[in-house]
């Protein structure tokens, strides 16, 4: 379903009759469409159906002198609000738990970090001063003791300095969060139950500006601005359903494509007429959809319903007309000649092209910034930058490949992590990136493939990123397309000695998953000086375990090129 917004209908255009008239029918429908909404809530809430004979959609018809098609409209969009909100609740709750699992976790590192400070104090109260293993900033220099932080370094000269001064003042500090989070825990305990056993409900009109009233400068003082306000949010809409046995695709609105004439009867038998309603963007696709609605002999099996909907905006209204949107004729889904792999970042996609026996042809990276930008300018780039992606699978005929990523519950799961990371996360906005990415696919006829995104970076930062000479998220995406195409990335041989014994011949992700510990140190550009998968060095990754400075480890790189009459690695 496709929806085209008309040409802005000023008021001042129309006869006062006509605005009265809209106007009320505008209340009346929205009326019918919240009682409809309060009513389903209360049955779902209460899990009993409303008492009576007749069903709701004929109790709306009579309780508010509607015909069968707005009654019937008002009560199918109390239904979809129902609907959203189930789904929404249970997003809810997994964001809510992911929170819970994220406020326990800081919760024990505190709780560990108490105990070992009491251990440090009742071991001053023995006279043999002894620092437990996990406080790892506190050192001991003879008689002197010194915090390390990151940026400084705290000197204590004797132990009651030292216990008084530091140790006290953080087990306090520590007890209070500590507190504070046990807070929050109870919170997000209440808030996780009170969702189990309710749905959640809806303010028309919108909770902001009900809120406004107490809290705008504008409508404290001026209570009748606020109403007005209000009442024009919350009865300014009307969509109407389309029915597809209609000669118009809708037996309330009647659109004539010869002269933009939009016609309809409102509920109380007044016939509103709205002249030159023209559509900018989708003109000639209304206009199709129209004139093969009427000129549809068999319209109970082949026609298409065609929807209408009204919005009042103050001074002018807008129409919509939502039309079905036939898919298109034509899709690449043929893996036979290769993919386009794509890996989603915050500030770039990374794209590969791959040929049909898994050799990478060609990799490029699209770079935009979102820092600073509102959410319809980030729409507009990202949507810019996926034209360009899908022209350029198109110019090529192939499909392209997508992580499947949730990123809902990630912006939530890590609150007390690294404040720049949490930042880039809260900056991704993969949703709007693959929706962007599947609308002009499906334009261009361009089928958009979906894989798991299990150790696609680290398969590639281990295993292509120095062999190929490219980036981490490039050599990401590379991975992407050949999980598309069903090659299995199997651990080089350099790596088998960091697989425990236990898991040596298990599924290739295990393997992956048990090199990921050891390997966590060492930033990702390391990985670009030194090929893994060459045999030449496979004794360099046996003494990982060991502490070695990324200096050495690229000196011992070197000298074994060298040995080998090879030029050294290009840094």
């Amino acid at each position: 379903m496709k929806t085209y917004f008309s040409k802005r209908i000023y008021k001042h255009t129309l006869p006062e009759s006509t605005v009265a008239s809209l106007g009320r029918t505008l209340r009346v429908f929205n009326q019918a469409k919240h009682y409809s909404f309060s009513t389903m809530m209360k049955e779902e809430r209460s899990k009993q159906t409303r008492p009576g004979e007749d069903s709701l959609h004929v109790y709306v018809k009579k309780k508010f002198s509607l015909n069968d098609y707005y009654a019937n409209s008002a009560v199918q969009e109390a239904g979809a609000l129902i609907k959203s909100q189930k789904e929404l609740t249970t997003l809810y709750l997994q964001n809510k738990q992911a929170q819970i699992i994220a406020v326990q976790k800081r919760m024990k590192t505190i709780k560990t970090k108490i105990t070992s400070l009491r251990k440090l104090k009742a071991s001053f109260v023995k006279g043999t001063p002894q620092i437990p293993g996990n406080l790892r900033i506190i050192k001991k220099y003879n008689h002197f003791f010194a915090v390390h932080y990151k940026k400084e370094t705290k000197i204590y000269y004797h132990v009651y300095h030292f216990e008084h001064s530091y140790v006290e003042v953080e087990l306090n500090h520590l007890t209070s969060r500590l507190g504070r989070l046990q807070g929050k825990l109870n919170r997000l305990t209440q808030q996780v139950h009170q969702l189990q056993q309710n749905i959640r409900s809806i303010v028309f009109g919108s909770k902001k500006l009900y809120k406004s009233q107490f809290t705008q400068e504008q409508y404290k003082n001026n209570h009748a601005a606020w109403k007005q306000a209000w009442v024009q949010s919350r009865y300014s809409k009307m969509v109407v359903s389309g029915r597809k046995d209609a000669k118009y695709g809708n037996f309330v609105f009647t659109y004539e494509p010869t002269n933009h004439l939009l016609s309809f009867q409102t509920p109380f038998g007044d016939v509103v007429a709205f002249e030159q309603v023209v559509f900018p963007y989708g003109q000639k696709q209304v206009n199709h959809a129209i004139e093969t609605q009427i000129s549809c002999s068999n319209k109970k099996k082949y026609g298409q319903p065609i929807g209408w909907g009204i919005e009042d905006h103050g001074e002018y209204y807008l129409v919509k007309c939502m039309i079905p949107v036939e898919p298109p004729t034509v899709t690449n889904y043929s893996k036979a000649d290769g993919v386009i792999g794509i890996d989603c970042n915050v500030d770039h996609f990374a794209v590969s092209n791959i040929s049909n026996t898994g050799r990478l042809l060609h990799s490029f990276v699209q770079k935009f910034d979102m820092a600073g930008k509102t959410s319809t300018q980030v729409t507009k780039i990202i949507e810019a930058e996926a034209v360009a992606i899908v022209d350029y699978a198109v110019q090529h005929k192939k499909p392209l490949v997508v992580e499947k990523l949730n990123t809902t519950t990630s912006k939530v799961s890590n609150p007390y992590g690294n404040r720049k990371a949490n930042r880039q996360m809260s900056l991704f906005a993969y949703r709007k990136m693959l929706h962007a990415i599947k609308v002009r696919a499906e334009k261009c006829g361009v089928l958009v493939y979906e894989v798991n995104p299990a150790y696609t970076s680290q398969i590639g930062k281990l295993k292509y990123m120095k062999r190929l000479g490219i980036s981490v998220h490039q050599a990401a995406s590379y991975v992407i397309g050949r999980r598309a195409m069903g090659f299995k990335e199997k651990l080089p041989p350099v790596l088998h000695s960091l697989v425990p014994e236990k898991k040596q011949g298990l599924h290739h992700w295990v393997q992956w998953n048990a090199v990921k510990r050891p390997l966590r140190d060492y930033p990702s550009y390391w990985f670009g000086h030194v090929a893994l998968s060459e045999l030449v060095r496979l004794h360099l990754l046996g003494e990982l375990s060991n502490h070695r400075t990324l200096l050495q480890v690229r000196e011992a790189t070197a000298n074994l090129s060298n040995s080998g009459n090879r030029n050294p690695s290009p840094r």
